[in-house]
């Protein structure tokens, strides 16, 4: 076998090695500790939800991992995020006089932006909830919460302020995650001058606390 041909074959095999351990990293860890680990707060969940069977929760997490793991999450350009920051803003003000609209906006409007970053469309809650649970494990319990708020809501079962509050708050928690650029994005498209810069979105946001507080005060 000539030398060439030796290095050919080493090359080879070594894309083949690096391509492996890349499609692993990206799935993720499929078995016990490595589950606990990547799903948190969602590996006790599973666990509850199979009565204790740490091996059912286990295999459901992985089958999540095997669907969800490798997913391409989509970028959003700078025009596109504040759109999204201005609508939950919106969403936030609107709780004040009609908390149930808001919830169920606030509803939409994440569904909307995880399709947006490349999560399951089409109405597949489910299957979209599955894939942000595998990589937004410690927020997706949020949007589970507030779906579950706003769907009550459109069958006249409708919560209690309280509990519509807590919902939106908790949901908040997964669309910045999802609305927040990564490193590499914000790395390639802010510059020193724009890393400096507030949006009109963020500003406003700040209130939020004391929106929810007057919604009380009128209620007392």
């Amino acid at each position: 076998m000539s030398t060439g041909l030796i290095i050919a074959l080493i090359v080879i095999v070594a894309v083949a090695v690096v391509a492996a351990v890349l499609m692993s990293r990206a799935r993720g860890p499929r078995h016990g500790a490595g589950l606990k680990r990547r799903f948190g707060p969602e590996y006790d969940r599973a666990v509850a939800r199979h009565d204790g069977d740490t091996k059912a929760a286990e295999r459901e997490l992985a089958e999540r991992v095997e669907r969800h793991g490798d997913l391409r999450v989509r970028s959003l350009e700078p025009a596109e995020r504040e759109g999204y920051e201005v609508r939950w803003t919106a969403v936030q003000e609107r709780f004040v006089d009609a908390p149930r609209d808001a919830v169920a906006e606030a509803d939409r409007l994440i569904a909307e932006l995880a399709a947006a970053r490349g999560f399951p469309a089409d109405g597949h809650y489910e299957d979209q909830l599955a894939a942000l649970s595998v990589h937004h494990a410690h927020h997706v319990e949020g949007y589970r919460r507030v779906h579950r708020v706003a769907q009550a809501g459109a069958h006249d079962a409708g919560a209690g302020t309280e509990e519509m509050r807590e919902a939106l708050v908790g949901a908040r928690a997964l669309f910045e995650e999802l609305v927040r650029p990564s490193r590499h994005e914000a790395g390639r498209h802010h510059t020193g001058a724009e890393a400096g810069r507030t949006s009109p979105a963020a500003g406003r946001g700040h209130h939020t606390p004391s929106l929810f507080h007057r919604h009380q005060t009128k209620e007392s």
